[in-house]
């Protein structure tokens, strides 16, 4: 019997692939979400309209999505995911060509009913085109320079596109994931090594370029570096997000304000309070006990992952769901740093709390495909 034979023979099918679906992890996921519409409807001073009602709108239609994204074999899209790796980079050179802009960065393009971001979706598919790649590669070849070279060129590619938006935050979360799922595969130490030394060189050659017609970042990216090593520095500008941050999280306490009761953010003293910022406006209601909360959920959720990676026995199911993890790991790790000072403000949403369209639909379709992963993997 052929291997495709036996997965055949050992999946659900019909309806009854709803009863192999880890329901957990989605009301998990969902939990988080209710939790970040009930921000949105504070920060919105009691308004449904504003942010919670369209971001409730956007949930729903995104597990509508998921739900059918996981009825459908995992080997399908597997099949699919260079077709989807090379449209969503197309739709990342749209952006750098026609795309919207916002906030002095060019990273969306508007479709009237949603701006959409492809660097969010590439996210995904460029994690399911590694797995797809050393799914097909034989194990002996996985770590010659050759076989190498290939999935490092599909991980710089689209980064470099990303990096010219600029968007530096989203840029690091797909080097970091790609490499996760190539380190997963099996690729030798020494190729990560040798990157580690290359980024120390890197990270120095930053600062030495720094005011050089040659430099490196961007001076705004230079100026958010500053700020992260010293706030006070410029407390009326660049320090002003961070600081109005650790003041609305300090002063939750233990059991915070109440709800509707945060006056960093009610007042506005808080930029960004509905996407990058939420978390200081929960901490702030909400306090300890709110933000350690939302931590248990996370936490959870990541190990369902890391479980589902570890039963499965499908190659490309298993490297698929690592790099989702890691992807969903950088989320919050990344935003948690931002909004507490340990590090530069990159603009990187909180995973279901941050008001956004594109980051929702793209999560929910990457647990979509966690979720088929784990229905039809072989029994």
């Amino acid at each position: 019997m052929s291997f495709l034979e036996y997965r055949l023979k050992t999946v659900p099918t019909g309806i009854s692939k709803l009863f192999y679906m880890n329901w957990a992890l989605f009301l998990l996921i969902t939990a988080v979400a209710a939790l970040g519409w009930l921000m949105l409807y504070s920060i919105a001073g009691g308004d449904m309209s504003t942010w919670a009602e369209p971001q409730m709108k956007r949930y729903a239609a995104g597990f509508v999505i998921a739900l059918g994204v996981a009825l459908t074999p995992i080997w399908f899209w597997r099949d699919m995911s260079v077709l989807g790796y090379a449209l969503t980079f197309v739709l990342l050179l749209i952006v750098e060509f026609f795309g919207a802009v916002g906030m002095g960065a060019q990273r969306w393009i508007d479709l009237g009913f949603i701006r959409l971001q492809p660097s969010e979706l590439m996210k995904v598919v460029l994690v399911m085109a590694l797995a797809a790649y050393y799914d097909w590669l034989d194990d002996k070849r996985i770590s010659r320079p050759l076989w190498v070279l290939f999935p490092v060129l599909l991980i710089v590619a689209p980064t470099a596109l990303v990096l010219m938006q600029p968007n530096l935050g989203t840029s690091v979360m797909m080097i970091v994931a790609g490499a996760a799922v190539m380190f997963a595969a099996g690729v030798s130490w020494w190729y990560f090594g040798a990157v580690a030394v290359l980024i120390g060189g890197a990270v120095s050659s930053i600062f030495f370029t720094r005011g050089t017609a040659w430099q490196f970042l961007h001076d705004y990216q230079y100026k958010r570096i500053d700020t992260f090593l010293d706030p006070s520095a410029d407390p009326l500008g660049a320090g002003y997000n961070i600081i109005q941050a650790k003041i609305a999280l300090g002063s939750g306490g233990w059991t915070g304000k109440g709800f509707m009761q945060g006056t960093q953010s009610r007042l506005n003293f808080l930029p960004e309070k509905h996407t990058d910022f939420i978390f200081t406006t929960l901490g702030e209601e909400f306090g300890f006990v709110g933000a350690f909360s939302l931590l248990v959920l996370y936490v959870l959720i990541l190990l369902f992952l890391i479980w589902a990676a570890l039963q499965n026995k499908d190659r490309f199911s298993q490297l698929f769901i690592i790099g989702i993890t890691v992807n969903f790991f950088l989320y919050i790790a990344v935003n948690l740093s931002m909004v507490m000072g340990m590090a530069p403000v990159v603009g990187v949403p909180l995973p279901f709390l941050s008001y956004g369209g594109s980051v929702t639909l793209v999560l929910l379709l990457a647990f979509g495909l966690v979720q088929s992963a784990i229905v039809h993997r072989p029994r």
